[in-house]
């Protein structure tokens, strides 16, 4: 939660310390410089060491971009993914389940666990747009390039905290929690209508993480991962954008 926080903050600030935008513009006529935000939606596949862990994930998540009058993208963006692939879920409780597989509970009775996989990144991201087959000179194809912050693991539900072998800390053994530097390269296409009506991205996004347990001690393997791992997450996104600027009126009157 606490990066979490954290880059709530940095994009508080961003806003706040990024050069306004013209409070009224011609999104039509020119290229203009403004502050946008923006919610995505994402699907993305496993590559690398992370194939090996996990499959198909979902992300949803904020954005701030800054577009200056030269098309230069400034940003910062969170994403939160999830999915319920989890490729190793048959060997994970194989120390703490009985002859049939099963968790036993505290009452003697088969537990209910339930087992998906969880993740965060977060990304300092700088770019460009280029105003081919837009409607406008602020529409077009684009490219950024992100610095950031990688992490997954494995979340583990216990009906009631039923199974003691997974109550509180025990849970933190099994639960794979990764993470590491990681670096983001998109490509994809904005949209910033002449009317205000439509504004969105799509595009192709690549993530490489640079990974490390940060576990001290895995209770299935009996010891502490130290793997360096390389992961890699490639897929698909669309965002809806708000740009923060206001249109200009049609007709001017002198008086």
């Amino acid at each position: 939660m606490k990066k979490i926080f954290t880059l709530a903050l940095i994009l508080c600030l961003t806003i706040v310390f990024v050069p306004r935008s013209e409070a009224q513009v011609n999104v039509q006529d020119s290229a203009i410089a403004t502050s946008m935000l923006y919610a995505g939606l994402g699907m993305q596949f496993p590559g690398g060491d992370m194939a090996d862990r996990y499959g198909v994930s979902f992300s949803a998540g904020p954005g701030f971009m800054y577009k200056t009058r030269s098309n230069w993208l400034l940003g910062a963006e969170a994403n939160f993914f999830f999915g319920d692939d989890v490729k190793i879920a048959d060997t994970l409780f194989k120390l703490i389940t009985n002859s049939n597989g099963i968790i036993i509970d505290g009452n003697g009775e088969p537990s209910i666990i339930g087992i998906t996989q969880r993740g965060f990144s977060a990304w300092a991201k700088v770019g460009k747009l280029f105003p081919w087959l837009g409607p406008n000179p602020n529409s077009g194809f684009f490219i950024t390039a992100g610095f950031g912050y990688l992490q997954h693991n494995i979340y583990i539900s216990n009906l009631d905290n039923s199974a003691p072998q997974l109550a509180g800390d025990y849970r933190k053994g099994y639960d794979r929690l990764t993470g590491g530097p990681a670096i983001n390269l998109k490509l994809g296409y904005m949209m910033l209508s002449n009317h205000r009506m439509l504004n969105f991205m799509v595009g192709f996004e690549l993530n490489q993480g640079w990974t490390r347990s940060l576990r001290d001690y895995d209770f299935d393997l009996m010891k502490k991962d130290d793997k360096s791992r390389s992961d890699l997450l490639t897929g698909f996104k669309i965002g809806w954008i708000i740009p923060l600027y206001g249109r200009a009126p049609k007709e001017y009157y002198f008086y």
